[in-house]
């Protein structure tokens, strides 16, 4: 008897390849989505900072227009880092979105490849069994006529 050969397994293999390259990409775009949180972690900290080093030289204290504009531009610029940081949190988020569909995706036809190939091998292994049955009785009925011929003799 011929051996079991699945006609799509070099689909199936490729499917695990992309399956594998999609598993990569998003613990990639998950790794950078927490690298970009913890950033803007760090800006939220140096603003918490820079408010409690403001709020220290002005409690009671005259202080310089000088002073005033140097932490009015660090606070502004600190703001449009924090909302840069936040956008790119949006974006990553998305991405990482886009790659977990991308690998859902896979996985379902990856697992529907080898379902199919599952129903093949015990199709085959039916036939085998049938074949071999088949094969059993042909003997069963020779040997029974060749004792019939011997008995008649």
């Amino acid at each position: 008897m011929k051996k079991f050969k699945f006609q799509l397994e070099t689909l199936l293999k490729v499917t695990k390849m992309k399956r594998d390259d999609a598993q990569v990409k998003f613990a990639e775009a998950s790794r950078l989505l927490e690298d970009q949180q913890e950033q803007l972690t760090h800006l939220l900290e140096e603003m918490q900072q820079g408010q409690r080093d403001y709020d220290s030289l002005t409690n009671g204290k005259h202080i310089t227009v000088g002073t005033l504009m140097t932490y009015n531009s660090f606070f502004a610029w600190k703001r449009e880092q924090i909302e840069m940081q936040q956008t790119a949190i949006l974006q990553s988020r998305a991405n990482r979105q886009k790659c977990l569909a991308e690998l859902m995706k896979l996985i379902a036809k990856l697992k529907s490849i080898e379902q199919l190939k599952e129903r093949r091998l015990q199709q085959y292994k039916e036939q085998l069994i049938f074949e071999e049955q088949k094969m059993l009785d042909e003997i069963g009925l020779q040997l029974y006529m060749r004792g019939r011929q011997d008995d008649g003799t």
